[in-house]
């Protein structure tokens, strides 16, 4: 009998959801002179979030751990090849596939972060802004991958993952949940964020 069980505690889905608000208004606004503070701080924020989702990776809650999707070559092609045929298997955490995309996005923001403080420098290289502007666009693309395989899984297992990482809960036939789910941690992240951005947007400029 299938219930509905806590898998993505509170900070995982804070940073999920705010590494979203941040790169997507980052990038909305790295056209524009006038907005060059807000896409600044944004860039600060994320590589908060970022730093914040390494550690949690190591000491957060099962599911959140980097070694709950850990998965080889062999491991992630057979995933596809069980997609392509409509018959993936059930991954509570991250499927073989979705746990590509969140490696790829986790090393591309952090690129992008660190390319885009070296920028801020009066010395910045051309090396530096092309490599910025390229990972950014990477990252767009993997991002479109990330969400046509969210649609597709979301459709082939019957269960809408967007939801699931707002409510932090999925369908399973198992009690292998999470027990804690950290609420506490996730507000101070809001704070924190919150906090920073009136801090650096108000801050005396020169």
């Amino acid at each position: 009998m299938f219930r509905r069980i806590l898998v993505w505690d509170v900070p995982t889905r804070v940073f999920h959801w705010m590494q979203v608000l941040s790169f997507g208004v980052a990038y909305l606004t790295a056209f524009s002179e006038r907005l060059r503070n807000y896409h600044v701080a944004l860039g600060y924020i994320l590589l908060g979030l970022l730093v914040f989702r390494l550690l949690w990776g190591f000491i957060g809650t099962r599911y959140a751990r980097f070694s709950s999707f850990v998965f080889n070559p062999k491991e992630i092609v057979a995933y596809l090849l069980t997609m392509a045929k409509g018959k993936p298997g059930h991954y509570l955490g991250h499927n073989p596939a979705g746990s590509v995309s969140v490696w790829l996005l986790l090393a591309l923001g952090m690129i992008i972060c660190v390319t885009g403080v070296m920028a801020l420098q009066d010395d910045a290289s051309d090396l530096v802004v092309d490599l910025h502007g390229l990972a950014t666009n990477v990252m767009l693309g993997v991002i479109a991958l990330h969400l046509i395989g969210v649609l597709i899984s979301s459709i082939l297992h019957r269960e809408n993952l967007v939801r699931a990482m707002f409510t932090g809960l999925k369908s399973s036939g198992t009690d292998d949940g999470i027990q804690r789910s950290h609420t506490w941690l996730g507000v101070l992240m809001v704070i924190a964020v919150v906090v920073f951005w009136f801090v650096y947007v108000k801050r005396p400029l020169g």
